[in-house]
């Protein structure tokens, strides 16, 4: 079965309870004021763009760019569900929102992940497609909690992005 990712602008049930689940997974990673995911209608809002995969009718990944300027977003919400992990679905949702962020002319994308060993194979999978650490950027802070990465990108003359 293909997989379909596509923007979501209005909430429902089903979506609510994946990014629920999302939350519930990371509970125990760190301390709540190190903890940076957004709820659901934090990923609603004017300035962030939330997308889904899909595999038939199941929601099966989301993925969400949030501005941080004109020309740098940060990466929110990437989960895949737990079930179907190891298939690439985090790979593909990560290579769609960074040809969304090149399209719109973004030039930098950067990211806050945990750093405890629950979040290694994220690190890894950012890491392939480009991701390098950095400094912590917009309102953050340095956290031991935090690992900050981000990638420059430039548009290709076929509409996909490539890092740099």
């Amino acid at each position: 079965m293909s997989i379909l990712i596509g923007r979501v602008t209005v909430a429902s049930p089903e979506l609510a309870e994946f990014l629920l689940a999302h939350h519930a997974d990371m509970s125990g990673t760190a301390p709540a004021e190190s903890q940076h995911a957004l709820p659901l209608d934090g990923l609603l809002v004017p300035g962030v763009r939330l997308f889904s995969a899909r595999e038939g009718d199941d929601l099966v990944a989301t993925g969400a760019l949030a501005t941080i300027d004109g020309s740098h977003e940060e990466l929110k919400s990437m989960r895949t569900d737990p079930l179907r992990r190891g298939r690439g679905l985090g790979a593909m949702m990560l290579a769609a929102l960074l040809d969304d962020a090149s399209a719109r002319g973004i030039r930098r994308v950067s990211l806050e992940t945990g750093s405890a060993d629950f979040f290694r194979p994220a690190r890894a999978l950012y890491a392939r497609a480009g991701f390098q650490e950095c400094a912590p950027f917009g309102r953050y802070a340095v956290d031991p909690h935090s690992t900050f990465m981000t990638v420059a990108l430039t548009p290709a003359p076929d509409g996909a992005s490539h890092a740099r």
